[in-house]
């Protein structure tokens, strides 16, 4: 196989960033030969020679392609990746890979085919401070982490974003907010860099800035095997908003803001500097190292062309899908804890927050307004 063949499941919104990324050439050794919408209105502007489905198993046993992306709404991420994955194709799902983790666990016991690449749609992993990051880590040039706060409230979303899609915002559309929709990336980051917490207590708010009938606004805070702790803050309704991550280590102290990593080294260990210090009120002397990093990464691009390689090459993938059950059950154990009012113990039980959510789906009785006619939005804006 000189090229991939790969047809785009979902094509309004973020899903037709990715095919006109593809059709326009930005991904090496990969072709559009097909894409899938519920909306035909959604499939105008591609070539004669790219096929189109309103019917995913259809596009998907149709021989003409060899890979999909779903980027439809959440639920359908877990039903069309099994039906792909057990008709042998290679497959590249949004985040987040599931909206629970009963269905995320049926998502991965649906890949049986090791030589299938199935992958997953992290490309925050690609940005050049987050790498940096994980490689301090991983490194050991922190030593022991201790605290972790991450408070990300730069994804300001409006009501009328809110009202471009029935499917939104709401539990039987969507499944969540701002945990499932916009933190799945800073959710698959703390399990990425730190591991998954033994303990999650956390507080939701639903609908407290907007009309909606899911969260947008999340306080919680983490418990991890070594005795270390976190709080993690998330919100759509803020604005201007901050993406501040701080890390407390035995080494210092690392802080990641506005694109810029700042290291505040201890020259002499916390661990060991408490213990051997003869002054009361003294502190570890420290070295002020500003880390250069880029602003930017490949994002989907970066990823798209990493799935082509795995499945041309062999190579790595940056994010497997299987890994996409940790950011979602994350989230579940956030939204868990708060329904239940109190700290939610991990692993989680996935059939467990899955009879709280459809029992949160059968007493809905939100009604929302939706925006028939709808401005076209660039995706590409829509991540931090």
């Amino acid at each position: 196989m000189k090229e991939t063949r790969i047809g785009v499941i979902g094509v309004g919104g973020m899903g037709s960033t990715h095919a006109k990324n593809i059709a326009a050439g930005k991904i090496s050794r990969c072709r559009l030969t097909a894409v899938c919408d519920v909306n035909p209105a959604a499939m105008t502007g591609y070539e004669a020679s790219v096929k189109k489905f309103q019917d995913s198993r259809e596009l998907i046993r149709s021989g003409a392609v060899d890979a999909v992306l779903i980027a439809t709404p959440h639920y359908d991420h877990t039903t069309i990746g099994i039906d792909a994955l057990k008709q042998g194709l290679h497959v590249l799902v949004e985040k987040p890979i599931s909206v629970h983790k009963a269905d995320a666990e049926r998502l991965v016991a649906a890949h049986k085919n090791k030589k299938q690449v199935f992958a997953a749609m992290f490309n925050q992993r690609t940005l050049s401070q987050y790498s940096k990051v994980k490689d301090l880590i991983d490194k050991k040039e922190l030593g022991e982490i201790v605290r972790i706060n991450w408070i990300v409230t730069a994804w300001y979303r409006t009501e009328y974003y809110y009202r471009m899609g029935d499917w939104r915002a709401t539990w039987a559309g969507e499944g969540g907010g701002v945990l499932l929709n916009q933190c799945p990336h800073q959710l698959d980051m703390l399990q990425w860099f730190f591991g998954m917490p033994s303990k999650v207590r956390a507080f939701c708010a639903i609908g407290k800035r907007h009309k909606i009938e899911v969260e947008d606004d999340v306080t919680a805070y983490l418990e991890y095997p070594n005795g270390a702790t976190g709080v993690f803050i998330a919100s759509t309704g803020e604005a201007p908003g901050t993406n501040r991550l701080e890390i407390a280590a035995d080494n210092g102290k690392l802080v990641m803001e506005n694109d810029a990593l700042t290291f505040t080294r201890n020259e002499i260990p916390t661990s060991r500097h408490l213990r051997t210090c003869k002054a009361g009120f003294a502190k570890p002397p420290v070295w002020n190292i500003d880390i250069p990093v880029k602003a930017s990464g490949g994002q989907h691009v970066a990823i798209i062309s990493n799935f082509v390689d795995a499945i041309l090459d062999g190579a790595p993938l940056i994010a497997s899908a299987r890994e996409g059950i940790r950011s979602v059950e994350l989230g579940n154990a956030m939204l868990l804890s708060a329904f239940l009012d109190k700290t939610v113990d991990l692993p989680l039980d996935g059939r467990v927050f899955e009879r709280h959510l459809k029992k949160k789906i059968r007493e809905s009785k939100f009604v929302k307004k939706t925006i028939r006619k709808v401005e076209k939005q660039n995706m590409d804006k829509s991540f931090i």
